[in-house]
């Protein structure tokens, strides 16, 4: 049967409470398997696992009860092993990897942030700061609206300009925030977002880092800023090459978030 793995511990981390259930219907028991100095959260995999709530609560109540007693490496949801041997082989495989994570994160939360422009506002800002759109603009309007061309060429004008300054923005909450935290992941592009990116905080300078999102929404209020955490640092786990088959550690934010 494969194996579900939740995140990896150092083997002198403590147990888990008795009877802790993971993922599946009925839920899996979760259970340690053990190689040296490492030990991994794991349970048996169901044979049909998709994103559920009740499966995506549970992956995240598993990391929650392990991580409240130490440093814990979280796994993705949805990482599969195909069997107990193959993790534990990872484990001894992987061992100085690993420790040296678990010793980096050890006492540190994840925050992951992610920005968007207030569309009326960043208009705003584009026309402002450049003076060949507004002499478009103008220029159009004394037209009576402008030919097909002219509305095109404004359109693309503007649509630089704003492509231009999401850029623009998206690194300037960057500078804001890195100062507070030990360790930035930026994450993959995505529809909606000019900035997707985690930071990893020590977790008593939390409201420090918190303090400093709050003054950049008050330098950027043209933008909508987003904060999800603490969660575990799944994004700077840094997963070696040869990690159980299915299994990702790497990559920003939880399907649990």
């Amino acid at each position: 049967m494969s194996t579900y793995v939740y995140g990896i511990t150092a083997s002198s981390h403590p147990a888990l409470p008795d009877g802790m259930d993971g993922v599946g219907d009925p839920p899996r028991q979760v259970r340690i398997l053990t190689a040296g100095e490492l030990s991994a959260l794991v349970s048996d995999a169901p044979e049909e696992l998709r994103p559920k709530r009740r499966d995506l609560l549970a992956h995240q109540n598993v990391l929650s009860e392990a991580g409240a007693a130490g440093c814990v490496l979280p796994m993705r949801f949805g990482s599969v092993a195909p069997d107990d041997e193959s993790v534990t082989g990872v484990l001894a495989e992987r061992t100085e990897h690993y420790l040296e994570r678990l010793r980096a994160l050890d006492g540190c939360v994840e925050y992951n942030i992610k920005a968007n422009h207030v569309e009326e506002a960043v208009l705003h800002h584009v026309m402002a700061e450049n003076a060949e759109i507004r002499s478009l603009a103008e220029a159009n309007r004394k037209a009576g609206g402008g030919s097909y061309e002219d509305k095109l060429r404004l359109g693309e004008a503007v649509a630089a300009a704003v492509k231009a300054k999401e850029s623009a923005d998206a690194a300037a909450l960057q500078r804001a925030l890195e100062p507070h935290a030990d360790a930035v992941s930026v994450g993959p592009e995505s529809t909606g977002w000019l900035a997707n990116v985690s930071f990893l905080v020590p977790r008593d300078s939390a409201e420090n880092f918190l303090a400093a999102v709050e003054r950049a929404r008050e330098d950027l209020p043209h933008l909508e800023v987003r904060v999800n955490g603490p969660l575990p640092p799944y994004s700077f786990v840094e997963p070696g090459p040869t990690e159980p088959a299915g299994a990702s550690a790497g990559g920003t934010g939880t399907g649990a978030s």
